[in-house]
This record gives structure tokens, sequence and C-alpha cells, in this order.
């Protein structure tokens, strides 16, 4: 990615819309004036995505004493999304990236190693975005516990 279009922190985030995990269409820029937090994990239903979707469930309520927006962002289809979001009980949306759009601008796919096997793959990331479309915080490559926290209390210190 050039640095002209590198997302990075201070930075207004480009126009991104996509499409949910209930089938409606999700304009990033329909979220100014609050907090956001993206984030991007790898695979619905895997067990590192599910605890991380269910540590921001337990605090969901607190993100949203703050005024704040969780949106959660894989390459999974709206089908599985769907069904990934119906089973857990999750209170947020999550964005079906299947063209990579999201995970391109915010260069969150590259190369890991699994099983001793290389292959291209989104690298769990989080973003927090001011109530002006600016990315005030980043987190990546980041390890499942104790992060939902972490991205809280950087949020209520903001």
């Amino acid at each position: 990615m050039s640095d002209k279009t590198t997302i990075r922190v201070g930075k207004r985030l480009p126009a991104l819309n996509g499409t949910l995990d209930d089938g409606s269409r999700l304009e990033l820029k329909s979220l100014r004036g609050k907090w956001v937090v993206i984030y991007f994990y790898p695979k619905d239903a895997t067990p590192g995505c599910t605890n991380e979707a269910l540590d921001i469930k337990r605090l969901h309520g607190k993100f949203r004493k703050l005024d704040c927006e969780v949106i959660g962002v894989s390459r999974d289809s709206v089908a599985s999304h769907a069904r990934f979001r119906e089973k857990q009980g999750l209170p947020f949306p999550l964005l079906a990236d299947v063209d990579e759009t999201w995970c391109k601008a915010f260069d969150v796919i590259h190369e890991k190693v699994l099983y001793g096997k290389r292959h291209l793959g989104v690298v769990r990331s989080t973003f927090l975005v001011d109530p002006e479309g600016v990315l005030r915080a980043e987190w990546r490559g980041l390890k499942v516990p104790g992060h939902a926290e972490a991205v809280l209390e950087q949020l209520a210190g903001a």
C-alpha cells in the first residue's frame, strides 16, 4: 500500500461501505458523530474469533455507554456472519468483506504460517475511530485475552 492510501493514526478514514450480516448496507461515514471500534478477525466460529467476539459482547454495554459502535469484519459471507452472530447472540453487526475492500484499506491481510504452510490471511487487528472519522488508535497482530478491555480503557481515556 502506498503512503497516500495507508490508514494511519491521526488520519481520516476513507469512504468505505459494505454489507452487514442482516443484508443491509453500511456506509462508514454514517457513523460520524460516534466513536467506532472496527475489529478484524480471521474466521467465523473458530475458537479464537469466538472468544474475541464474546469478550466484546460481554463489554458491549460499556462501549455503548461511551457512545461507541462496534463492527466486526472478516472475509466470511453474509450467511456465515448471520449464523455466527445468531449463535453467539452478538449485539453488534458483522461486516462481510468478501471482496477484501476493508481488509486491504486497513492493511490487515498478510502472510501467515499455519501447520508449516504459508498463506495469506487476516491478521487480528482493531481500530478505534473518533466521532470525526479520524483513526485514534490501532492494535495489530493482537492476542485475544484482555484485548477488549484494553480497547475499552483506551476509549474511556479518549
